[in-house]
This record gives structure tokens, sequence and C-alpha cells, in this order.
């Protein structure tokens, strides 16, 4: 049941990507500016974070978070990258064109950190399958890049 339930997850954090993207492109409109949108919705995530851990009872971080090794800072710095990026990029490209592109980085990134066991994820070899969903992924994004 769990595993169901990660997946719904999984697919409901996919349809909240367009739609935050959506959201920070009309913020940089109003303001004027992508990364000021961003600094704007990142609070936003901040506030909703410490709101979280208080309804959870969640720990806040000690000083054993000194031990986590320097790769383990990147998923802040990647999620402003993805933050920034999208609203610049959205309101140019378009939310689909945008995403299209983000998954498909996405998979053949995951792709080698999956061979490599890169990061601490499990190893897994790259297999005839995955090269094909890479293949019709990265196809996907061409189409879906085509103009009219």
């Amino acid at each position: 049941m769990q595993y169901v339930i990660s997946l719904i997850f999984a697919f409901l954090a996919g349809v909240a990507l367009p739609i935050q993207g959506g959201a920070n492109a009309e913020l940089s409109k109003i303001l004027g500016n992508p990364v000021t949108a961003s600094l704007v919705s990142a609070l936003v995530s901040i506030v909703l974070m410490v709101f979280l851990i208080l309804i959870f009872k969640a720990p806040l971080p000690n000083d054993t978070i000194l031990s986590a090794p320097w790769w383990a800072w990147l998923g802040g710095a990647m999620g402003v990258a993805f933050l920034v990026i999208g609203t610049f990029a959205i309101p140019i490209i378009g939310a689909a064109n945008f995403l299209v592109l983000v998954v498909a980085g996405q998979v053949i990134a995951a792709l080698i950190i999956d061979k490599f066991g890169l990061l601490n994820v499990p190893v897994h070899s790259i297999s005839i399958a995955r090269i094909t969903g890479v293949i019709f992924v990265i196809i996907g994004a061409i189409i879906i890049n085509f103009k009219k």
C-alpha cells in the first residue's frame, strides 16, 4: 500500500510542477524579475516547511548535519536552479516545452546516477529497456517542441 501511495504522490508532484512554473511566471511578470519572484516562492516554501515541521513534530536539524558530504547540500542548490530557470523560461517557451525538457534531463541524469551509484543511490545497470525509454523521452521532447 505504501508503494501505491508513493506512486500517487509522485504523480501529484508532477502535476504540481507546471502549476508552480505558471504561478512563478506570473509573479515574475508582476515583480519584474524572475530572481525576485523565485525568492518570494522560496520564502513561501520555507514558511510551509516550518508549518509541516510543527504539524508532524519533525526534529529540527542539529549539528549532525555538519557531517553530511559536500554533495548532500546540492539538493537546495538544485531546487533554486530549477525554480529560477523555470520562472525565467516558462514565459518564453511554455510549461509543456519546459517540463518535457526537464523530464528528458532528469531521466538521462538519473540513468548516469544509477549506473555509477552516484550520490549514494543503489547501482542499477543500464539496460536496453532503459535506453529505449530515454530515446522515447527524447523523441517526446522533440515532438512537443515542434512549432505548428
